[in-house]
């Protein structure tokens, strides 16, 4: 596994430790503001393994898919970041804190809207990583080096049909609640 595969694992981790320190530090120690810090720090992650893959690259090294994920990883990272840390939030002051509602099961129609706006975060995190893998082929201006970010990017195209496709199943085939015998 090359380097920036590694950092991407690395930033993931990072990522979720953030966000762990600042749910600890604002439940359990109370501090408000250091717990804010702490989420304000995930786009400094994603800054670190965007730079990583960019110096790679600038440095001539041939893209490889880690390179495009990483693409993949920011703009996921920024299109569902804070719905993220919302979702770890409410589960942490819930099942861990035993403090607030209990986080909302959906079904029916309105699972359907939610996943339907959930896809239309993955198309924004599409547009902000398919920009970048774009960028960075029309930058380096060499196929035989970019093969691996147009492989990806493809896929990734595919995926975004297949995720739309499940979002218009769920109006037509509701998620239902299951029934306790």
């Amino acid at each position: 596994m090359n380097f920036v595969a590694w950092m991407i694992v690395a930033c993931e981790i990072g990522f979720w430790i953030v966000i762990l320190l600042g749910l600890i530090t604002r439940y359990v120690l109370k501090k408000q503001k250091l717990g804010l810090f702490f989420f304000a720090l995930t786009p400094v992650i994603d800054f670190i393994l965007l730079t990583t893959a960019c110096v790679d690259l600038y440095r001539g090294a041939t893209a490889t898919s880690a390179h495009a994920i990483a693409a993949v990883y920011i703009g996921v990272s920024l299109a569902f970041g804070k719905s993220m840390i919302e979702w770890a939030d409410e589960r942490f002051c819930y099942f861990i804190m035993k403090e607030g509602p209990k986080p909302k099961e959906r079904f029916g129609p309105e699972y359907a809207l939610h996943y339907l706006k959930s896809w239309l975060r993955h198309v924004v995190s599409y547009l902000i990583g398919a920009g970048l893998l774009v960028g960075v082929i029309f930058l380096i201006n060499d196929s035989s080096r970019t093969e691996a970010l147009f492989g990806v990017l493809k896929l990734w195209t595919f995926v975004l049909g297949i995720d739309l496709l499940i979002a218009i199943s769920n109006f037509v085939w509701p998620k239902r609640q299951k029934v306790k015998a």
